[in-house]
């Protein structure tokens, strides 16, 4: 009799984090992560909705069951069915990998590399004290950092917020010198008039790149910023499939940054980064997120040739309540060294959670919400 799924848990997880337990009637565990910032809980629901399309089929068939969640309705699309299926997608490659004894990235069709660069979060959401936070990453041994270019900024900036985002890139770059990783995430807080600004001013830090310079319903800007800079625009943490990776990449940008916990997990990713490769441009996930979701992502950077570093959130500002080494049984597969996390060949994902804890954790579910912010006039400002 061919093994089934017979069971589909979900666990609410502080920090923010929403994992999803997928069982099969040959006693199998396969664990992904569906979290959604600020609407775990919604994504929650849908992941139970999509157990009902899952429950009694063959977990092998993952291509199958991935267009039969994404597809089987009407209604589709977006980020929180995105990310229930993500969640389930990646318990589904975990359970392949122990299946068969192999490693997610040897069922991608083996590793092509044997480690991966990652990068850490400095200066919060509220960019500040970026020249301490730069130096205690370098001598953590990262070689990349990534912070906010700006808190919330006026939609035509002055000269001292443009003049105050510049000395923060500035004083990192510093830090981390001419062979270190600078990266600056605009968050979609910048207007387009003061993105042409900042981006024209912030050439002489050479960041890696510059991350969602404007909001990503505003996609069909990106070609106007590409055309006005040679620094590499990043971005994709808000799109969720390739449908909408195309326009972006039509328009010339250099990265971009699935979340694979958001754009249909591992097997749409991989098809994310397959186009991209096919328009020149580069893989660098995002996943400021949990154990799982970074797991799944290392799965995918082992086998894909055109990413290039991996966001990790080991020390992130939201990790106030739990960090990210915290529910692994054995903490040194997702543990850095001289900024790399090398290549391991355990079976799935490759992780060993402490199921306890999880659902001790889960007792006590988080209800993690994104600020609301505000400009000085009382209008809604981009967080």
């Amino acid at each position: 009799m061919t093994d089934t799924i017979s069971r589909v848990e979900t666990f609410l997880v502080a920090p923010r984090w929403l994992f999803v337990r997928v069982e099969t009637s040959d006693g199998l565990v396969g664990w992904g992560e569906a979290t959604c910032e600020g609407r775990s809980e919604t994504v929650q629901t849908a992941v139970g909705q999509l157990a009902e399309i899952a429950s009694g089929q063959d977990p092998g068939r993952i291509e199958h069951l991935w267009q039969l969640m994404t597809n089987a309705s009407f209604y589709r699309g977006g980020p929180i069915l995105a990310s229930a299926v993500s969640g389930i997608d990646q318990a589904l490659w975990d359970i392949l990998g122990k299946r068969l004894g192999a490693p997610v990235h040897q069922l991608l069709g083996g590793a092509v590399r044997d480690r991966v660069r990652v990068y850490g979060w400095i200066g919060g959401d509220e960019p500040g004290g970026v020249t301490e936070a730069a130096t205690a990453a370098t001598e953590s041994g990262l070689t990349a950092v990534k912070m906010n270019a700006t808190p919330a900024l006026g939609k035509l900036a002055s000269v001292a917020e443009l003049d105050a985002a510049v000395a923060r890139a500035e004083a990192a770059r510093e830090v981390m010198g001419p062979d270190g990783g600078v990266a600056l995430d605009f968050h979609g807080r910048v207007s387009l008039p003061a993105a042409r600004q900042l981006i024209k001013r912030l050439e002489d830090v050479n960041p890696m790149f510059i991350e969602e310079p404007v909001v990503p319903e505003n996609s069909h800007l990106y070609a106007d910023l590409v055309a006005h800079t040679h620094l590499p625009i990043a971005t994709g943490e808000r799109l969720y499939s390739r449908q909408e990776f195309l326009p972006v990449l039509a328009s010339g940008v250099a990265v971009v940054q699935p979340d694979l916990s958001h754009a249909g997990g591992i097997t749409e990713t991989r098809k994310i980064a397959s186009l991209a490769e096919a328009h020149g441009a580069l893989l660098a996930p995002h996943c400021p997120l949990g154990p799982i979701a970074l797991a799944a992502c290392l799965q995918v950077a082992f086998a894909t040739s055109n990413h290039v570093i991996q966001e990790q959130s080991l020390g992130i500002h939201y990790n106030q309540t739990g960090d990210l080494l915290d529910l692994l049984l054995d903490q040194a597969p997702l543990t850095s060294s001289e900024g790399h996390i090398a290549k391991w060949d355990a079976p799935g994902l490759g992780i060993e959670l402490d199921e306890a804890a999880i659902r001790k954790a889960a007792e006590t579910p988080h209800e993690w919400r994104g600020p609301i912010w505000s400009h000085p006039d009382g209008s809604f400002a981009e967080w």
